[in-house]
């Protein structure tokens, strides 16, 4: 008696499942997964406006008021001064050029000089890094020459002119001579340079 009602229940529980359809481990049925999104930036484009003789304040209001915001500005003269009073700058050199239309998310560089600076013919944008051998850092900055070394580099700067002031803000200083000499092979050795201020001449 108990066995036939056992076999009489596995009997109704296998109907219900042939009921149901059958069981299976494909993923086929399964609803698809929605996929990363592929599409490009919707950022509407515009040409670029000349910059260039503008002033550095001026230029980014009116590429902002264009819809571009990614704005970055840099000294021309590769002094690595920074640009904290806009006003006190203006455009030599910009990028992407003049007329080039591009989507107003692309980031404009502006290479800029002190409004009593001369442009000059090619724009310094970027720091050089020295590779096995010293550079001529002669007639560069102390900024920009420190950026060219190694940071793990050993730097003494002193005052060429003699009067041993304090080398506070490196921008505003050149070198005027260097040691080890240019081209000399570079394994780590101390670096000094020798500067006096921009403006002035060296001994």
């Amino acid at each position: 008696m108990h066995i036939s009602r056992s076999v009489a229940g596995i009997a109704v529980l296998l109907a219900a499942v042939s009921a149901c359809g059958p069981v299976s481990d494909s993923k086929s049925g399964s609803s698809p997964k929605s996929s990363p999104s592929s599409a490009k930036s919707t950022a509407a484009s515009a040409s670029v406006p000349d910059f260039v003789g503008m002033g550095l304040q001026s230029a980014q209001d009116k590429a902002q008021e264009l819809g571009f915001y990614g704005l970055d500005s840099h000294d021309s003269l590769g002094r690595g001064r920074n640009q904290l009073w806009d006003r006190d700058w203006r455009v030599c050199f910009q990028s992407p050029a003049a007329g080039k239309r591009v989507g107003t998310d692309t980031r404009i560089d502006f290479g800029t000089v002190k409004l009593k600076e001369t442009c000059p013919a090619k724009d310094a944008s970027g720091a050089v890094k020295a590779g096995g051998s010293m550079p001529d850092f002669r007639g560069k900055s102390v900024k920009a020459a420190r950026a060219a070394l190694d940071s793990s580099t050993s730097l003494t700067v002193d005052d060429a002119s003699g009067k041993d002031r304090f080398i506070v803000v490196e921008s505003n200083w050149q070198v005027c001579s260097q040691s080890p000499a240019a081209g000399t092979k570079l394994f780590g050795q101390p670096v000094t340079f020798k500067a006096v201020k921009f403006g002035e001449s060296c001994p």
